[in-house]
């Protein structure tokens, strides 16, 4: 990215993440400190490297 894509910092808006635990989605911002820290470290699935290494 460079500096003519990247918006100034008043014009940012926050962006609320969810994710499904436990059979439901729920923002990780209302995550315990544990929680968080184990949502951070966890790996992402994508098709195409599903498909690389198969």
């Amino acid at each position: 990215m460079t500096n003519i894509d990247t918006l100034p910092t008043e014009q940012r808006q926050r962006c609320e993440v969810w994710t499904r635990v436990m059979g439901y989605h729920r923002p990780v911002s209302q995550f315990n400190v544990g929680k968080r820290s184990e949502h951070r470290e966890r790996r992402h699935f994508t098709e195409r490297a599903a498909r690389l290494t198969s």
